[in-house]
């Protein structure tokens, strides 16, 4: 071979190469499977630039919610998802489904401005990108002119001064917070699976409901089956889902406090989560009444404020869960990260299901 073609060869094969590692596609956005990744979010190209507004997607870019999501101290969540073209999720009836490699999930927190009602503050976008062997967590953290957002691995703390929107403090009340961004091993915490980062929010159970998308609304479900972004799914009606844990038409008080408990705790407390060692499992589909916590005495580290178990059935007074759900302390609080306000609705609504079990008597007190 000459030299002018083995160049030419070469060039090619490097090419096909840089296409693999940043696959730029045809929707426009760029994934990336390896280290280094970009400096700031907009290299990403998830979102459109000067479109008016910061979180605008791309082509392909496409926004889901879920029926209960995660409590973060009252932010406002704008979820998307992108996956490169021609590949789809695998449906999985009972966890996360299973991606393929080069997608990218965001999820972008806001609170409501003191000083422009009406309009929302971006503090952070976090990605979870689908790398070749593994998936990969970055923190981006947008700065005041709400133009771009920079990776920051250990970011910290944002001051907050918000009031908590749609009626849900009726005093008005101006909060003030010190908003922690996780860092990469905070990320972790909550993302481990048996020792590998996963996804937590996009399973079946979650997924499956209604959404307004721009050219119409349909179930979440089979409008990704529909865009070929989910494969093997059967029909919404044959698929699970939880309830919306504040609307009480969705479900019962039970399925709706249980439902809170899996978004909330369980993807910690699960028996492969880093709080699995501690026998207290809390995932929608736990059955057994004992590792849900009933009379369960605690075996992890923590204050317990003198009680006996994680729940007295009848007496949520009683109960480790709902003590260590009202604490702000080192420690003590639960979840450990992720929040610095007590979620009061939330709460209540546990603490009402506790209340309605009926109360039951250990072998010792028999």
């Amino acid at each position: 071979m000459k030299l002018g073609g083995f160049l030419r060869l070469a060039l090619v094969a490097g090419l096909a190469l840089f296409s693999l590692s940043c696959n730029l596609l045809g929707s426009g956005v760029r994934t990336y499977l390896a280290e280094p990744f970009p400096e700031t979010l907009s290299k990403w190209r998830m979102f459109l630039p000067d479109a008016g507004a910061p979180l605008k997607p791309n082509k392909g870019v496409v926004p889901y919610d879920l029926n209960t999501p995660l409590f973060s101290d009252y932010a406002s969540k704008h979820r998307f998802i992108w996956m490169p073209e021609g590949t789809s999720a695998t449906y999985n009836g009972e966890d996360v489904f299973e991606f393929p490699e080069g997608t990218i999930i965001s999820k972008s927190f806001a609170f409501p401005e003191e000083k422009n009602p009406g309009k929302q503050r971006l503090i952070e976008t976090r990605l979870l990108v689908r790398g070749k062997e593994k998936w990969f967590a970055l923190p981006y953290v947008w700065n005041e002119a709400q133009t771009e957002a920079k990776l920051e691995i250990a970011a910290s703390p944002v001051q907050i001064a918000f009031r908590i929107p749609d009626g849900k403090d009726p005093e008005g009340q101006l909060h003030k917070i010190n908003y922690s961004i996780p860092n990469a091993n905070e990320c972790a915490q909550c993302h481990d699976r048996s020792k590998v980062l996963m996804p937590i929010g996009p399973k079946a159970r979650n997924l499956n409901r209604y959404f307004a998308y721009a050219d119409g609304t349909a179930n979440q479900l089979a409008y990704l089956t529909k865009i070929g972004y989910l494969k093997g799914a059967p029909p919404p009606e044959q698929s699970p889902k939880v309830p919306v844990w504040n609307d009480p038409a969705t479900g019962s008080l039970e399925a709706r406090a249980r439902a809170y408990l899996d978004n909330n705790c369980a993807h910690c407390h699960n028996p492969n989560g880093v709080a699995g060692y501690t026998g207290s499992w809390l995932s929608y589909n736990e059955t057994d009444l004992r590792r849900l916590g009933f009379f369960k005495p605690p075996n992890s580290a923590g204050y317990t404020g003198g009680r006996n178990f994680d729940i007295v059935p009848g007496k949520p007074a009683d109960s480790i869960m709902i003590y260590r759900m009202e604490s702000t302390r080192p420690k003590e609080m639960m979840p450990e990260i992720g929040r610095a306000m007590v979620h009061r609705e939330g709460i209540n609504l546990v603490r009402e299901w506790l209340a309605s079990l009926p109360e039951e008597k250990t072998e010792t007190q028999k």
